[in-house]
């Protein structure tokens, strides 16, 4: 079987910015949350997905933002957006798929270490972790973990993370630590390009066997001095850029592997939610294929009731954020791959 894994946070990101503004039935705009749907449905009437979960941040700020006053933040973020956050996860758990909602953690966390546990299982052939963001690279293993551009249908194998990347998955945490991550809000070290980095990364491997004297380099680097001293000066900021793009593989998910197997929608939910989007169309697409329909409903939510610790979201974001230095715009976004007016 395969396990797939979706960065659910960046396909409503993407679903917004490339659909045109569309209010629900209430007023409120739901366009992103709408699409977002549609797109699971797609990928739900694959007869390979199987087993498959959804990791929202359901609260932008981590930890990292503890380490770091710089990291990203959900200021900025245009409201229209984060209101669709916690229709968005009733809309997952309506669909029947495992929905993991992250506020201490961010869903790059839950994806990689629930990527990590399924690849030691046996009856898992292969890991699908359905994003393209370049953070994710680090979880690829071999063919056995790899990475889904839904939108270009482009996987990347381990082979392709070298082709990308210049260097192999465990490195890529020290290369966002040199050339920084605009989206993430890491400011890498000065004078640092992907390229330079790349370079001396496919001979180190990690930060901290490279030497701080350039004549002791084992490769020749365009511009190794200015690099070398550099590094030098900045090497401390750069372990703790390291750590923040580095993924935690710890993330306390209590998910068997077969409380991902998806066994269909949960009627009464996703009809409600229907009538919310303003969008008939979703429901009986959700049942296309499905043999028996069982009531599956993630985390353990009994009824619909329940759903409002998710709703509680919204009043969550309404009220502000601790950390308020990093803002997260547009053009950030687009540096990690959201393109404006792209339809899904």
């Amino acid at each position: 079987m395969r396990v797939h894994l979706v960065d659910a946070t960046y396909e409503l990101f993407r679903a917004f910015y490339a659909v045109p503004s569309s209010p629900g039935p209430d007023g409120a705009e739901v366009a992103g949350a709408r699409a977002l749907g549609r797109s699971l449905l797609n990928l739900l009437s694959d007869p390979q997905v199987t087993h498959v979960a959804c990791a929202y941040d359901h609260v932008i700020e981590s930890f990292r933002n503890d380490m770091f006053a710089g990291y990203k933040t959900g200021a900025g973020i245009d409201p229209a957006l984060y209101s669709q956050f916690p229709l968005a996860e009733e809309l997952t758990i309506a669909l029947g798929i495992t929905n993991w909602s992250m506020i201490e953690f961010e869903a790059d966390d839950a994806l990689a270490t629930f990527a990590a546990r399924a690849a030691q299982m046996p009856e898992v052939e292969q890991v699908v972790i359905c994003s393209p963001d370049k953070d994710l690279a680090q979880c690829v293993q071999g063919t056995r973990v790899v990475t889904l551009d839904r939108m270009r249908q482009k996987l990347m194998d381990e082979n392709g993370v070298h082709e990308k990347f210049g260097i192999g998955p465990e490195s890529i945490p020290d290369w966002l630590a040199l050339v920084g991550d605009t989206a993430d809000g890491i400011p890498g070290v000065a004078r640092c390009g992907a390229k330079s980095a790349a370079a001396v990364l496919a001979e180190y491997t990690h930060l901290d066997d490279i030497p701080d004297n350039p004549g002791d380099w084992r490769i020749k680097v365009r511009g190794a001095p200015a690099l070398a001293a550099s590094l030098a000066e900045s090497r401390e900021a750069a372990y703790l850029y390291r750590e923040l793009a580095k993924l935690r593989r710890d993330v306390p998910l209590h998910e068997s592997l077969d409380a991902l197997r998806w066994r269909g929608p949960n009627q009464p939910l996703l009809g409600a939610l229907c009538e919310r989007l303003g969008d008939e169309s979703v429901q009986p697409r959700a049942f296309e294929g499905c043999t028996e329909v069982e009531i599956v409903l993630s985390r353990g939510l009994a009824d619909e009731a329940d759903l409002g610790e998710i709703r509680a979201g919204a009043a969550v974001r309404a009220a502000g954020h601790a950390h308020a230095d990093r803002i997260v715009t547009e053009s950030s976004l687009l540096d990690d791959g959201f393109k404006v007016g792209e339809q899904q």
